[in-house]
């Protein structure tokens, strides 16, 4: 895969979780609306818990587009951070910031 197509497929997942994110920081709904009830906050504290979860994944994979897009800056995007052998593009058009061959993170995500 060519640096220019790999910057624009890192692009449009930067945007994607960015945007993503920025979902998960709005408030839904009226706040005008909303009562303050001090004895009914659970059902916001569960919210905040579930959009933590959700939060936490796309910022790991917002670190991960920036330590990709700084190998293509490098020259070495495309290769296993691993073992430097080639990334196939059917994978790097899957997961664009991917830093290992398929085998090699599975193997990674078995040992964590």
């Amino acid at each position: 895969m060519d640096s220019a197509e790999a910057r624009e497929l890192l692009a449009a997942e930067r945007k994607r979780i960015e945007s993503a994110l920025a979902g998960l920081a709005k408030p839904e709904g009226d706040e005008e609306a909303h009562t303050d009830d001090s004895g009914d906050s659970a059902p916001e504290l569960v919210e905040t818990e579930i959009d933590e979860g959700l939060a936490r994944p796309l910022r790991e994979q917002l670190a991960a587009i920036e330590r990709a897009e700084q190998r293509v800056t490098d020259g070495t995007y495309g290769k296993s951070i691993e073992s430097g052998e080639t990334i196939p593009d059917g994978r790097l058009h899957s997961i664009p910031w991917a830093e290992r061959t398929a085998e090699e993170q599975t193997r990674y995500e078995g040992s964590a």
